[in-house]
Formats: C-alpha cells, structure tokens, sequence
C-alpha cells in the first residue's frame, strides 16, 4: 500500500487537512501542539487505498524536539512515496523554510497552498503555475476547512507516486559547496540509512542526532572529519539558514504579491485588548469562570436531573424485575450496589463533561487558548519555566495522559520534565464527577465558583512545585519560547463536536471498562467474607479501609468507605464516585441517594478537603505509566505517584487544620 505523509507548521491545518481526507475523528485544535505524535489513516482513491500519515507540526527538521525528530525520521526512514507540505497561504515565506528542508532531502513533495481563502482576504496574490516552476513541485490550492480541493490534491498526490521527481537543485553559496565536496567522497565509502546529500548537510550543521549517528556508523575518515568540523568555531549552520531563506525570498519575490500596507485585521484589534500585559490575564480567568458557571447552570441543572432521573427509574425497573422473578440475592447486589450504584453514579455526570468539553472545545476552535499560553508566558519565566509548559497544562484539562505527550514539543530536557511532573495538578475530566458530586451536596448555590477555585488552585500548585523543581531538581536556562499566534476563526461546529464527543466516549468507555471492573473487584471485596453484611467494616473491603483510613483522619475523613474510594482513584480517577456510591448508598438504585447520604457523613469543610486531596493526590494509572514511556524511567513514575500524593495529603490536612480553627 502506498503511503502519503503530511507535514507542515503547526496551525497550517494540517490535521484539519487530514480529516478532510481520511473522514478520521481525530482531534482538531486552532493552537501549536496538538498531533503530538504521528496519526494514521487511510483513503480509497480511484479504486485504490493509499496511507494517509499525520506527522507533528514543526517548523524545520532539525533534532531539537521530539516531535521535529518524530517526522523527520519518517520522512526519511518510514519512505513516504509522497510528502504534501502543507503551507499556511497567509503566512507563505515562513511556511517555505520547511519545504525548503524537504528539497535538500531529496523528497517528493507536493504542496498543499491551504487557507487560500484567508490569503484572498487579505489581497495577497499567489501566482500557482509560476511558484510551482520556481520550487519544481506540484501544488494545489485547498481549503480544508470547507474540504475544498481535496480531490485535486489527491490526484496531484497519488500521480506524482509514479512520477520522476521534478525537485529544482538547491543551490548553495560557493563556501558550502566546497565543504559539501570535501565530505561527500568520505560517504561513499559506506551505505548509510540516510540519504548521503543531506547528510553531508547536517554534518555541517553540527546536527547532534546525526554527529551521534556517524560516531557509531561511519568510518574512521567520516569520523575524523566531523571532529574537524565540531571543533571549528565556523557560522556554517547560519550561512546554510541564511541560503534556505534567500532560496525561498528569491522564488516568492517572482510569484507573491502583498498589498503595499498590511490593514489591521479583526485579531489583531481583538489581541489588543485579551493579550494586553495587564488585562490578558484577568480576561482568561473571566473566560474560564464563565465556563464553568454555565457548566454547572447546564449540566447540573436542567441535562443533569434528565439523566440522573432515567439512571434513577431504570435502577428501580430493573430492581422490581430482579425482585419478580426471585434472581439470587449476590445478583440483585451486584446489580444495584455494584453497576447502579457505583457506575450509575459515574454516569450521572456525562452532561456536565459534555457541556464543559463543548464550550473548552469552542475556544479552543476559535484560536482563543493559543492566546492563554501567550498571555501565561510571563508568569512562567519569573518561575523558571517555559510558556509552551502551560500548552500541555491546558490539554492536561481533558487528560493528564495526552497533556504529558503533548510535552514533546517543548525542546530540552529540564523544560520536558518539569512539564510532564507537574501535568497531574490540572483537573482532567476524570475529576469532574467527584467535584460534581460534592457541589452538589454542599455547594449547589456556587458550583462555577467553587469549580473554577478548584481549577485555579491546580494551576497555582503546578507553578509553584515548577518553580522549586526548575531550582532544585533541574536547575538550567529554559529555552526560547516562540509560538504563533493564529488568527481568530468561527468555530466549525464539526470539530467542536467531535472533540467534545471524543471527550465524552473516553469518558463513557473508561465507565464501561476501567470503572467497571474496578467496581466489580471492589463489590466482591465488600460481601466477603460469606455471611457478612455487605458494604461493612467487617468486609475485606471495610477491613483493608480500617488499615488505611488512620492516614487520612487529620485531613478530617478517616472513614474506611472514603479511603477505600480514594485508592480506588488511582486506577482510574471516575472510580471514586463509583466506590463511594458502592459502600454509602448500597441497596438504592437511585443515584441522588449518595449526595443525600454524604450530607449527613461530610462537612462543607470536609468536603472541601476531601476535593482539594482529589485535586492532587497520586494521578491515575494511566498516567503514571505514560510518566514511565515518556522518561523511559520508573524512576519518575514512582516519584510522581509518592510526590503527588504527599502533597495532596498536606494540602488537605491544611485546609481541615486551618478552617477548624477558623471555626468552619
């Protein structure tokens, strides 16, 4: 099967692209970071099937991130029969430095002119024909968003496979060439995986990937040459920048027209004020506390009751249908007790994910949350760390999993691991149901507020554990942070719903898997041993509680049935509801029963410690084993789930110890 790859900067709507292509449900976001490694999919094309690769937006291919190395190794060593670059029309001279790269590698490239449309708004005129001679490849105009000239770019694609490359020779200045012929004879003393131009190239650029790649490969000659080069104080990697850029100058300077005055668009006048030095902040707090107040207005209000109503009188059908037909008492337990009281009351919460993932969703959409890391960026470098970290702290708000991945993006290693260890403070969506469920036990009349504190707190708590960690543990300069800002856009209701509808199946699948069999263990747990009341303390369950609920009495729950919850967290997050909805409202089929007997076992102040441990405490395992992949360590995997649950253990104890002497 042959095989298309994509590449191109982030927001150049690759991805976007991507979906427009394979129908693929996967997750569009207007901010750099989101394909954060490579996606598959796969389109029927005159009657045959081709691979369709989405590799991580970047801006070169050079070896200073893991996603800029995720793709260039494909393109390389994953032998694409195709690249199609996709190039940002509105932002054309940048976009090119990338497609230059792939004509020094020799690449059969097809480009992919997106957002034509933007550029036509903004009155620049792009002569096709011309700029495909200048560069000698195929290009297309398309417009991904409206999914048009997709089938243009699928036939230009699936016929160049076929063709003999028609790439233009990159020329280079008279001082390059000389010091790519003296290393080139030395190459072709070998084979090598890599192509032998363009690894000449990177010899030059001192490329510390391919230095380590010719320590262990090349040959004694090869070898003694590099450290020639390493050890030469030369600007060879600036004049090799300098000749890709005046390479692609000199080509647009022929096709491209700019109105002589660039007019001061709708983003910017709007950047003016959400952006502002003083008043950007402020703004994305009011953004997000609204959020979260119509979250609660919606979700728990109207949407909320309707579910929590049919999970409610389909509990108490099937309860009357177990009664009638005399099923056996353990079946009728684990039926109610264990999947209606436990995953029932999980499940009672699905519309306040899909309402809060809808609104995230359209800011995300509209390009508003790239603005929230740029605004943020200040903040992060008085405490020592890199903006591009709260880009993976905001995706960290779906999942902590795809929030620590996303940290690939960022370029060395003090800022990667600061990001990774402290992703686990955002409140992913998992969180959700139990801070839901003591809302509205305790706090009905201020759910957004309490919510949005809840969220706050999280993000205060990663900056500061950041900034001890960026003086302690990595100690180090963080690296430039360069991000683009893309332009303000409707959101297309499309990509809001399924991202918020991919929100809500991980939800709903993590409730009929994970969820479930926890549930379940637990359950059998708690009517053992036989003849024992069901959900006691003289249960496995209730005794293995009774050892561990001592741990948890100075923060003012050191009930066996709360501790036990709390440890069932750590498989998954939603279990909490689950367990806590097992032990305090067994035998109800009703999921309203567990708030109703909470209020009578919690405080307001209890309740609040209880979701401020929630908040920190050990992350899922999920995510302590996406710690492990990521560092290649149990070493931090470890770290992160002790770390965690000491600090989620002394902040609860602080808020209990403190707002009892307060007299709350």
């Amino acid at each position: 099967m042959d095989t298309i790859a994509l590449v191109g900067n982030p927001n150049s709507g690759k991805t976007t692209l991507f979906n427009a292509i394979t129908g693929s449900n996967q997750h569009v976001g207007n901010w750099p970071g989101v394909t954060v490694e490579k996606k598959e999919g796969k389109v029927k094309y005159n009657n045959k099937e081709y691979n369709i690769v989405d590799l991580p937006g970047t801006y070169s291919l050079g070896a200073f991130s893991e996603d800029e190395i995720v793709a260039r190794d494909f393109i390389l060593k994953g032998n694409p029969d195709v690249v199609i670059n996709v190039i940002d029309a509105t932002n054309i001279e940048r976009n090119l430095y990338l497609t230059a790269q792939l004509i020094e590698m020799g690449t059969k490239v097809v480009l992919a002119l997106n957002m034509m449309d933007e550029a036509k708004a903004k009155n620049i005129e792009i002569d096709l024909d011309k700029l495909s001679k200048e560069l000698g490849v195929p290009i297309v105009a398309t417009i991904a968003s409206k999914k048009q000239g997709i089938q243009d770019l699928l036939k230009s694609a699936t016929e160049y496979i076929n063709y003999e490359k028609m790439i233009k020779p990159f020329t280079y200045t008279e001082r390059i060439k000389n010091e790519l012929e003296s290393i080139m004879p030395l190459l072709s003393d070998s084979e090598y995986i890599y192509p032998k131009n363009w690894l000449a190239i990177k010899i030059l650029e001192k490329d510390k990937e391919i230095i380590n790649y010719i320590d262990k490969n090349g040959t004694e000659n090869l070898k003694n040459k590099v450290n020639e080069i390493q050890s030469i104080d030369s600007d060879l990697e600036l004049e090799i920048i300098d000749n890709r850029y005046n390479f692609v100058g000199d080509i647009l300077s022929h096709s491209v027209k700019r109105p002589a005055e660039d007019q001061l668009s709708l983003t910017d006048k709007i950047d003016k004020i959400v952006t502002d030095k003083f008043w950007g902040i402020p703004i994305f707090g009011l953004i997000m506390f609204i959020v979260f107040q119509l979250t609660f207005t919606i979700g728990e209000g109207f949407l909320g009751g309707l579910v929590e109503g049919l999970i409610g009188t389909l509990g108490k059908y099937v309860e009357e249908v177990l009664l009638n037909i005399s099923a056996p008492t353990l079946l009728t337990s684990f039926i109610i007790d264990g999947i209606f009281g436990g995953v029932g009351a999980v499940l009672v919460f699905v519309p306040l994910i899909v309402v809060l993932y809808f609104f995230l969703g359209i800011l995300e959409d509209t390009g508003y949350m790239a603005r929230a890391a740029y605004v943020m960026d200040g903040i992060m470098r008085k405490l020592g760390l890199h903006g591009k970290t709260f880009i993976s702290m905001i995706i960290g708000f779906g999942c902590n999993v795809p929030g620590i991945m996303a940290t690939r993006t960022l370029e060395n290693k003090k800022d990667r691991m600061i990001a990774i260890l402290i992703n686990p403070f955002m409140s992913c969506g998992a969180r959700i149901p139990i801070y839901m469920l003591f809302i509205a036990a305790f706090f009905p009349n201020n759910g957004g507020l309490v919510l949005f504190s809840l969220y706050l707190l999280g993000i205060i708590m990663a900056l500061v554990v950041g900034k001890i960690f960026s003086k302690t543990l990595f100690k180090g300069e963080s690296s430039d942070f360069i991000m683009e800002l893309p332009p303000y856009r409707l959101p297309s209701i499309t990509s809001v719903l399924r991202n918020m509808w991919d929100k809500v199946w991980d939800f709903l699948h993590r409730a009929g898997t994970v969820i479930f069999v926890v549930v379940s263990l637990l359950w059998v747990l708690s009517i053992l041993p036989y003849g024992v009341e069901p959900s006691s303390q003289g249960s496995y369950l209730g005794k293995i509680g009774t050892v561990v609920a001592p741990i948890f009495k100075p923060a003012g729950f050191g009930s066996w049935q709360a501790a036990v919850s709390l440890f069932s967290g750590i498989a998954a997050k939603e279990a909490v509801v689950g367990v806590l909805g097992m032990v305090y409202a067994a035998g109800s089929s009703d999921p309203s029963a567990l708030a109703v007997e909470l209020q009578s076992i919690f405080t307001p102040l209890t309740a609040v410690s209880f979701m401020v441990m929630v908040l920190f405490y050990t992350p899922c395992a999920a995510t302590i084993a996406t710690v492990k992949k990521e560092t290649n360590s149990y070493k931090w995997a470890i770290f992160i789930s002790i770390y965690t649950f000491i600090i989620g253990w002394i902040s609860a104890v602080l808020v209990y110890q403190v707002g009892t002497l307060l007299g709350f």
